[in-house]
């Protein structure tokens, strides 16, 4: 369950194997779970989570997601050292568990349908994102057109447009709204004037 698992522990954190990950290849990556997790964002909460990470003698991470997750991810690297040593001062980790454990790596992954990060062709996630929405347009597509009417799609994807844009091109649909162009004063008489061509 993401960091909320981290934080809380117990039996959300546990050695994933071959049967762990059987099956499950055509389900979406939030298979493994995901959740936002209040908890983390405070100190407190990086301190439980690095104490379940401590007992299990567990020194890297491999964080998948977006903004939030790898903002936190960050955070958390920071303050390990400084985590460990208050752990430490409270007498819930020896000195050699903390010695031990001094190091924290952390791989980030951006897990992010929107495909917004630069430095990466596509984030991971955008392209099932897009597949997903290519189906959907398939279908009401014969529906639009056996009832002679036409259909509003909206799109995830926070602030940028790339799967409203993709999507748009790849069906040849007749208008589209991004955030990156927001329309123009007068856009409706345009727009309705463009479908009654």
């Amino acid at each position: 369950q993401g960091y909320e698992g981290l934080v809380e522990g117990g039996d959300n954190i546990k050695q994933a194997n071959w049967l762990s990950v059987s099956n499950i290849i055509q389900l979406g990556g939030t298979v493994i779970g995901s959740a936002r997790c209040k908890a983390f964002t405070t100190r407190a909460g990086r301190l439980r989570a690095a104490r379940n990470l401590v007992e299990r003698g567990i020194t890297n991470l491999c964080v998948i997601g977006g903004d939030g997750s790898l903002t936190g991810a960050d955070i958390f690297r920071s303050e390990w050292a400084g985590l460990l040593d208050e752990l430490l001062r409270d007498g819930q980790i020896s000195e050699e568990v903390a010695r031990e454990n001094c190091r924290l790596n952390i791989v980030g992954l951006v897990g992010s349908i929107d495909n917004d990060f630069c430095g990466t062709d596509m984030t991971i996630g955008t392209d099932s994102a897009l597949h997903r929405i290519m189906e959907v347009i398939d279908a009401i597509t014969t529906t639009a057109q056996s009832h002679q009417r036409t259909f509003v799609l909206e799109v995830m994807g926070r602030h940028c447009g790339y799967l409203a844009l993709v999507s748009g091109l790849a069906s040849g649909a007749d208008w589209l709204f991004i955030p990156e162009s927001p329309p123009e004063d007068g856009w409706e008489d345009l727009m309705c004037e463009r479908l009654g061509e």
